[in-house]
């Protein structure tokens, strides 16, 4: 018998460490783009994953030439998330201080309508709120405001495959125009619901944020992909471990070890959005997506697969470094596939 390979490249990331459980399941925005809009926008959406199917859209790159367009159809699987409006339920602004960065200034709440059932979320909510006051507050420390952002609230109650009733709620930055457009535009949709179409439309690209499938405690096996030691050697001290055998030689913090595998916080740039519609049906496949039932309400199409298993949160985000080369706008789908994922 020759002689076994004794070395090999390193396994797994180093860019995900650590590899650890998601904080929250509804993830926290870190960093926001600076985009130049007309209009004031929120820049982010949440939505809910349904399933995938897969559709035909005419290759629309910038260097297809026109006369080759309409042959060039490509297959592309694509993800639904049912996008229901979010209520608009609060407006937080910030001032910046040169040593601690931005640090919150005061904020506005509206009073929730009872159908949103917010108490499921806030129990210690207050009943009554004046929401003049707490604008004419804003109003007053207008000098001092650095940046706007709003609090908005899911209404899964809405949504075709959820059972649940308690919202998810959301921290959302406003981008485009001045700083006072921003600001008027907030206290504008206080206490208002915001469409998906409001924010986003079709052909652009977003960044996807989400919490990943969670598998638990696994070994290095699974978790990093390394080899399993071979089955003719004696494994007195197991054959599925990785690192030195003797002692006080210790391991690198790089050297692949068991522990959390899964449920982690991700990012995926770059999704590009192909469809926007109010009625899920168009898309729900025969039987409903497994695992998730009938989208019954607004819905968006995105291209490729995002993190996470059905039902969970998804937060679609302004792309915070968008492709280098440019779409010619809204994509053209010339099929969608409404087959049943049953398996049947």
């Amino acid at each position: 018998m020759g002689r076994r390979k004794k070395s090999a490249p390193r396994h797994g990331s180093l860019g995900v460490r650590p590899r650890k459980r998601a904080s929250r399941i509804v993830p926290r925005i870190k960093s926001w783009p600076d985009v130049k809009l007309d209009t004031p926008k929120l820049l982010a959406f949440p939505a809910y994953k349904a399933g995938m199917t897969h559709v035909f859209v005419i290759d629309d790159r910038a260097h297809i030439p026109p006369d080759e367009a309409e042959y060039s159809e490509k297959f592309k699987p694509v993800t639904i998330l049912e996008a229901p409006p979010v209520y608009v339920l609060a407006v937080r602004v910030y001032k910046y201080d040169t040593t601690y960065g931005y640090q919150t200034l005061t904020e506005a709440w509206a009073q929730p309508p009872k159908e949103l059932e917010l108490h499921r979320k806030i129990p210690t909510l207050p009943k009554n709120i004046n929401t003049e006051e707490m604008v004419k507050k804003i109003l007053e420390l207008k000098d001092q405001i650095a940046d706007v952002r709003v609090i908005v609230a899911t209404q899964p109650k809405l949504v075709g495959g959820l059972s649940k009733k308690k919202p998810d709620l959301l921290e959302i930055k406003i981008g485009g125009g001045t700083l006072q457009d921003r600001l008027d535009y907030a206290l504008k949709i206080l206490g208002k619901t915001v469409s998906v179409k409001d924010v986003f439309s079709e052909g652009m690209w977003v960044d996807v944020i989400g919490v990943t499938k969670g598998y638990g405690f696994t070994s290095v096996i699974q978790r990093f992909g390394v080899k399993e030691l071979p089955r003719w050697h004696k494994h007195r001290k197991g054959s599925r471990k990785i690192g030195s055998r003797s002692p006080g030689i210790g391991t690198l913090s790089t050297t692949p070890q068991p522990g959390q595998y899964g449920f982690h916080r991700r990012t995926e740039y770059n999704k590009r959005i192909l469809k926007i519609g109010d009625n899920g049906l168009e898309v729900t496949p025969k039987g409903g997506f497994v695992g998730y039932g009938i989208v019954r309400g607004p819905y968006i199409m995105l291209e490729g697969s995002v993190p996470g298993p059905k039902k969970r949160l998804i937060v679609l985000r302004y792309p915070v470094r968008p492709p280098p080369y440019e779409t010619k706008g809204k994509p053209q789908i010339t099929y969608i596939s409404l087959e049943s994922k049953q398996g049947a």
